[in-house]
């Protein structure tokens, strides 16, 4: 049996050292040698794509609300670095384009879909060329079919619970005699 290479991906960034989808904790990632930066992707009111996990600013800023519901002058205003440690104070929430423009050729990137156009998004990635160098994960089934049908030859991840849901997301047509592994 081949061994197959681990690929390390680093959870919103260096989050344990830095303030997590942060510039800061993407550039630790680097400097380690990280296969994967993971981002959060998100959207604020007038269509720009940041890199945030919650829909809302308040735990990892000093601003109020949700992202969706800001324009991206109000979000470039914003501290992410300061309820991290002082010396992040000043660091912002990234729009994702020039995150992805300074990671490109030194890391890949996880994408983790929370609240953005897919068909503007893939655009984006090509635009900046990672299309070979990441991957797509959804929590939402109905996010992943819609990606699916956008880019069918495009990387995607989902997580399934329990065994079934992932033997049907694999589309597994095979019966378990023919199935290595599987006796009958």
């Amino acid at each position: 049996m081949a061994a197959h290479r681990v690929e390390v991906v680093c959870h919103r960034g260096a989050n344990a050292v830095a303030p997590e989808n942060t510039w800061a904790a993407a550039r630790q990632c680097v400097e380690w040698g990280a296969d994967y930066i993971e981002v959060d992707v998100r959207t604020s009111r007038d269509g720009v794509f940041y890199v945030l996990h919650d829909a809302a600013v308040d735990r990892t800023t000093n601003g109020t609300g949700r992202l969706r519901d800001l324009t991206s002058d109000e979000i470039d205003r914003l501290d992410a670095g300061a309820w991290f440690h002082p010396r992040f104070s000043g660091e912002r929430i990234p729009r994702l384009e020039p995150f992805l423009e300074r990671v490109q050729g030194k890391a890949k990137v996880f994408f983790d879909v929370k609240d953005a156009d897919l068909s503007q998004l893939l655009t984006l990635v090509h635009t900046v060329g990672l299309e070979n160098d990441c991957f797509f994960w959804f929590a939402n089934n109905a996010d992943a079919r819609a990606f699916r049908s956008l880019a069918p030859i495009s990387p995607s991840k989902s997580t399934s619970r329990p065994w079934r849901a992932c033997a049907r997301r694999r589309r597994i047509s095979t019966p378990r005699s023919s199935r290595p592994g599987w006796t009958t």
